[in-house]
């Protein structure tokens, strides 16, 4: 999907955002941030790009995750253009995590590619926790399972603040209606159809989100890596805009956990070079 063809699916969230009396050229450019997003859903068109659960097939050797099994993603059956990221054209990207907060700075959650033709062997679903704790078991069980299908929509941002360095919040720079632009994104939402559960590049969303959940992310991956708990193998940035969102799941988990959103992301250099063991995953949960 091209730029053109992302910015004539707003025009609807233009007409109707300009109507709110939001100057014009303010919303083109809220409009001019506009990225590609694979979204990925169990509607009935689309190719099918992915799949909840299902065996775990980890290159041979490789250690399970201390995480649960999400998802796969195929990325050769991909469409051209469905992302803006420098993903690999082919073998699948492997998603783990878990999807409670534990109330500190840790990573929850693991990317592993594995390139076509890859030798692999089936973990079993529970490696991901030797010690058998119930509980554990009883949220991975709830995951969801079943093939997705893809499509490429447009996404816009859902965040509206910036936290400045004394703690105090403004606008996005540039954007003095950037709360109102971004409330009319939410309910642009809706007709676009941006509702899948697994997304693919595009802006990290969650529940009550006014500042930018890729912020907050990266805040936790520089703090992890300063302990040496995290990123061994190259520099952290601090830099908000040296990163990616790789991916955004809102887990449906019936009674087991609620408003629960999971963002992967990785420094762009990382992914350029296929290092998805420097991914940082972080969760939101509002139980």
């Amino acid at each position: 999907m091209t730029y053109e063809t992302l910015r004539e699916r707003l025009a609807r969230f233009r007409d109707e955002a300009v109507q709110l009396d939001i100057p014009a050229d303010e919303v083109d450019r809220w409009m001019d941030l506009v990225r590609p997003c694979a979204v990925l859903s169990t509607r009935d068109d689309g190719p099918v790009a992915a799949r909840f659960g299902g065996p775990v097939l980890l290159p041979v050797g490789t250690p399970h995750p201390p995480f649960p099994y999400v998802a796969s993603i195929d990325l050769a059956a991909l469409p051209q253009a469905s992302t803006d990221l420098p993903l690999p054209g082919d073998g699948r990207l492997l998603l783990f995590a878990w999807p409670r907060d534990r109330g500190d700075l840790t990573n929850h959650g693991a990317v592993v590619h594995v390139p076509l033709g890859t030798p692999t062997e089936e973990h079993d679903k529970y490696a991901w926790d030797p010690d058998g704790i119930p509980e554990a078991r009883e949220v991975a069980d709830a995951f969801p399972r079943g093939e997705l299908r893809v499509r490429t929509e447009p996404s816009l941002p859902y965040h509206y603040e910036v936290e400045l360095p004394d703690g105090d919040l403004e606008p996005l720079p540039g954007f003095p209606h950037a709360e109102e632009l971004a409330e009319e994104w939410e309910t642009a939402c809706r007709y676009l159809d941006l509702r899948g559960p697994l997304h693919i590049g595009g802006y990290a969303d969650e529940e009550m989100v006014h500042l930018d959940p890729l912020e907050g992310l990266v805040h936790c991956a520089v703090e992890q890596a300063s302990t040496g708990h995290w990123g061994s193998g190259g520099p952290v940035s601090e830099n908000v805009e040296d990163w990616v969102l790789l991916a955004n799941w809102s887990p449906a988990l019936g009674d087991v956990a609620a408003g629960s959103s999971v963002h992967w992301a990785i420094q762009r250099k990382d992914l350029e070079a296929g290092r998805f063991d420097r991914t940082f995953t972080d969760v939101y949960w509002n139980p």
